[in-house]
């Protein structure tokens, strides 16, 4: 049997006989356990965990923009592998504390 989502993906449920095997395997593996319907309710969306993992909110915001390069100021930046945005915020902010932008 399938069904389809409002996006329209279909799915193929399980027969029951699959059902049955996929619970025996559940039940036979001591590492885990089928969820009661107390568990199932505690339950969130994935949307609402996305919100809550990965790197916290940095306190300072930045701006994306587009800008025009040299070729060699971007290839050595990107030259010192991952992080070489930052490092370049970095290289300006330290060039304003002896120059002016105007």
């Amino acid at each position: 049997m399938y069904i389809t989502d409002k996006n329209g993906r279909r799915y193929r449920l399980p027969t029951a006989e699959e059902t049955a095997r996929i619970r025996a395997g559940i039940a036979a593996d001591p590492d885990t356990h089928e969820l009661t319907d107390a568990e199932m309710v505690e339950l969130r969306p994935l949307s609402e965990m996305r919100r809550s993992v990965g790197r916290p909110q940095a306190g300072m915001t930045k701006e994306r923009i587009t800008i025009r390069l040299d070729l060699e100021i971007l290839a050595s930046f990107r030259a010192t592998g991952p992080g070489w945005q930052t490092r370049m915020n970095e290289a300006l902010k330290d060039w304003l504390k002896t120059h002016s932008p105007a």
